[in-house]
């Protein structure tokens, strides 16, 4: 069984990864390209630490399309490497992370320099949850005729808000720097 810093060896770089995107790379590169780092010195603090980070992800989610380029950009700024490993190429990984007994994505594994697992972020920052968790309380049961059309809508909906608040982004900034920190903490 291969550990996570053999998925993260064999990953390919988050900037190949979005490169090679097939869906959602328009929207993924809308946030990259738009999102800029708060000039709250965490990146900085970030260099001294030597950690390294795995997303586990695909193309075609959502919260992927707005996180991987939030984290990326942070990544990039603290001169860290940050690689991916495709949820569905190999379900071992996130099997072992996953979230509420699911695959949800995605999930960012934060490693030392010598290549322990520190901690884990995903699949979404708690405020961005709020809000799928309200856009899913407004659906129609499932048995619904609708619900399959509505849910649509809703998802697409929820795309576009990702693609353009960038509130959404700093949500997801300041939870994962909230995350980094506590792990740099306890380390």
């Amino acid at each position: 069984m291969k550990t996570e810093q053999q998925y993260f060896e064999e990953g390919k770089s988050i900037q190949t990864y979005m490169n090679d995107m097939d869906k959602l790379k328009e929207e993924s590169f809308a946030v990259y390209e738009l999102f800029q780092l708060p000039a709250d010195g965490f990146a900085s603090k970030l260099k001294e630490n030597q950690l390294h980070f795995l997303t586990i992800t695909e193309d075609w989610c959502g919260d992927a399309m707005m996180i991987n380029p939030v984290i990326r950009k942070l990544a990039e700024a603290a001169d860290i490497e940050m690689r991916v490993a495709l949820r569905d190429a190999d379900t071992d990984l996130i099997d072992r992370h996953l979230t509420n007994g699911g695959r949800a994505i995605p999930i960012i594994l934060i490693f030392n320099s010598q290549g322990d697992l520190l901690g884990k972020w995903g699949p979404r920052a708690p405020k961005v949850q709020q809000i799928v968790d309200e856009v899913r309380a407004a659906l129609p049961p499932k048995e619904d005729s609708t619900f399959a059309e509505k849910q649509k809508e809703a998802f697409g909906s929820l795309t576009k808000r990702y693609t353009e608040d960038q509130v959404l982004w700093s949500y997801v900034y300041e939870s994962f720097k909230e995350k980094i920190l506590a792990i740099l903490k306890s380390a």
